[in-house]
């Protein structure tokens, strides 16, 4: 949820990433409930500028490349109380979803350059290049990749604003190139919007795990 503005001024096989089109195993410390704290570095050119962020999955479906959550940022200079939004992100599976985002007017360019600042993505790209990583298996891999709408990627994207209105002087028009680590729990993320600064980056660390969210059966929804 980056200020509104605009800003003017290879190896053939990978070790826990080789061919096969298997989805990521699910993993325990991304699931229903579980929180993360960090920043979001939200800097331009006139200042230097993070925001305090926290961050709860609230639904996960492993199957369908899914998950969803709110986000809080708590120290936005021209809100009064804390902004939350609620988000949708998309695993980068390479069934439902790969590392080309085709949508939200990011184009295979703007993917690549945006992977490739996570240092568990070189070594797929010679892979993803082709054709979005289709012919990758995922499923040992230490990382989980996403978008907000996830080492596997994921995207992640604001849907609206929970406790505020439009007014609010932030924007959520853009997405979340995220990476999460396995190992510790730990989200780094990019934020890409043409018409806010670039490159806007997120970490965070998880704190706990809870009980509060939804999970989803092998079903499909109706």
């Amino acid at each position: 949820m980056p200020v509104r503005m605009v800003e003017t001024s290879s190896p053939s096989e990978v070790s826990g990433a080789t061919t096969g089109n298997t989805m990521p195993q699910p993993c325990t410390l991304l699931s229903v409930g579980q929180a993360f704290s960090g920043t979001q570095n939200v800097s331009s050119l006139q200042k230097d500028e993070a925001w305090r962020v926290n961050v709860r999955i609230q639904g996960y479906d492993n199957d369908r490349g899914y998950l969803c959550g709110t986000m809080e940022a708590l120290n936005v200079p021209m809100a009064d109380t804390p902004v939350v939004t609620f988000w949708e992100g998309e695993i980068v599976d390479t069934k439902n979803y790969t590392f080309y985002t085709g949508k939200w007017g990011a184009t295979r360019e703007d993917d690549i350059k945006h992977w490739t600042k996570f240092p568990s993505f070189p070594p797929l790209l010679p892979k993803v290049e082709p054709d979005g990583g289709k012919s990758l298996d995922l499923s040992n891999y230490p990382y989980i990749f996403m978008l907000h709408s996830l080492q596997f990627g994921q995207r992640w994207k604001e849907q609206h604003f929970v406790n505020v209105g439009t007014d609010c002087g932030l924007t959520i028009a853009g997405f979340y190139y995220v990476c999460f680590s396995c190992s510790d729990g730990s989200i780094n993320g990019f934020y890409y919007d043409p018409n806010s600064s670039p490159f806007q980056k997120l970490e965070l660390k998880s704190i706990s795990v809870g009980r509060s969210g939804f999970s989803f059966s092998t079903y499909e929804l109706q």
